[in-house]
């Protein structure tokens, strides 16, 4: 009876719950996470690209919209590919488990024919009664008669143990079978959306093509942004050296020592709560904006269209919806509104001895000295005449300047 024994612990095997599995299922959580928000994000492309596309003129909100959809696409194949190696594995492992069902199953069979090959022999009543009959002694009589008992036993539960083994192999077939539609849908997908990226990069050239044409007016841009990003950087730094001479002063009114670095906010013990607060939760801001991307990355880099130009960002640029608004990414204190040309009005709010900045805002909510909690409107982006709704956000650590990509959540 090997073959009932290997069964029945072949069947105890698939009844644990394997670690694999539950990682598997994870896995594919995850996946399911991922594809929900990458349509998300090419929804929301999509319709910052129609709204810069309104203008005919192209424009570097339209390329770095385009990048954008590209960027999403490629995370889409990236999640097909990752979804068919899933797959696969399941196919291997179903296929595996339809193997050994089909083994067991052949010699489940082969067993049972043994078994009525040898009751045939004592099949007839007086055969069984010779056999009984035959025995030296009483003992002897019962004991054949217990075993032709359990014999008979024996080969009712091996039909059942055929049926049961045969009702799973065709369950896993089944399982076998439907993995093997998935995957084919997914392959034919992943060759579809391949097709959609293609045609984004070639968009994307097409749009480069168009942008090189007006080199002189971009040229005139970047001048333009760089004076803006000169002048916002000297008008930060008079107000983060204004505060911390402002909190210097007031902690030596107090009768408090002020022995610290001279380049540090003198922070009270309410101040200096927020500010832990703000450190532990780098990587987990919220975002300036609830939905957008970010078209400019933080630091040095080559501009998107001219060639040789390298542009420097102190912050991130975030593209929005028109007529979206600005929201503080945590709870702080407004400490200055200005206008600055070229970044339109700013506000800064301050969190302990962090600063963030909001530039490029039409209209402003907010007042200096106005306390502000987590995602509470403080303005509305602006929208330039070629249609592109742009947020230029910055961190800053008394007077260093922080990348916000790794303050802010992942979008």
């Amino acid at each position: 009876m090997k073959a009932l024994y290997r069964v029945a612990f072949f069947f105890f095997l698939l009844s644990l719950p394997l670690v694999s599995v539950a990682q598997k299922a994870k896995s594919k959580a995850q996946l399911e996470k991922e594809k929900k928000e990458n349509l998300t994000r090419i929804k929301e492309a999509n319709r910052i690209l129609q709204q810069t596309a309104k203008q005919k003129q192209a424009s570097i909100g339209q390329l770095n919209a385009i990048k954008e959809k590209i960027t999403v696409q490629q995370g889409v194949i990236e999640n097909i590919s990752r979804e068919i190696n899933l797959l696969e594995s399941d196919v291997k492992e179903t296929e595996g488990i339809v193997g050994a069902l089909q083994n067991d199953l052949q010699k489940l069979k082969e067993e049972y024919a043994t078994m009525v090959y040898a009751a045939s022999k004592t099949a007839n009543s007086y055969n069984k009664l010779m056999f009984l009959f035959a025995s030296d002694s009483f003992n002897q009589f019962v004991m054949r008669l217990r075993y032709l008992q359990q014999y008979s036993e024996a080969r009712k539960k091996q039909v059942e143990l055929i049926s049961k083994v045969q009702a799973a192999l065709n369950g896993q077939l089944a399982v076998l079978e439907t993995k093997r539609e998935q995957k084919q849908r997914l392959l034919s997908k992943q060759l579809s959306e391949n097709k959609n990226l293609k045609g984004l990069q070639q968009q994307q050239s097409t749009m480069i093509s168009r942008l090189s044409q007006q080199e002189s007016s971009l040229k005139k841009e970047v001048a333009q942004r760089q004076q803006a990003v000169k002048k916002l950087d000297n008008l930060i730094a008079d107000i983060v050296r204004e505060e911390i001479a402002r909190a210097a002063r007031a902690a030596r009114a107090a009768g408090k020592e002020t022995s610290g670095s001279p380049n540090k906010v003198t922070l009270t013990p309410e101040a200096a709560l927020i500010s832990s607060s703000f450190a532990g939760n780098k990587g987990r801001l919220a975002w300036p904006v609830e939905r957008g991307f970010i078209s400019q990355k933080f630091g040095r880099h080559n501009h998107p269209v001219l060639k040789g130009v390298v542009v420097e960002n102190r912050g991130v640029d975030i593209q929005t919806a028109q007529g979206s608004a600005a929201r503080a990414i945590f709870e702080g204190k407004v400490l200055t509104v200005a206008s600055v040309p070229g970044m339109n009005n700013i506000v800064m709010v301050q969190h302990g001895e962090y600063f963030t900045v909001y530039a490029k805002l039409k209209t402003v909510t907010v007042k200096p000295g106005q306390d502000v909690k987590l995602k509470d409107i403080i303005g509305t982006v602006y929208t330039d005449s070629d249609g592109t709704t742009e947020l230029q956000f910055q961190i800053w650590k008394n007077s260093s300047n922080m990348n916000p990509e790794s303050w802010i959540a992942k979008p």
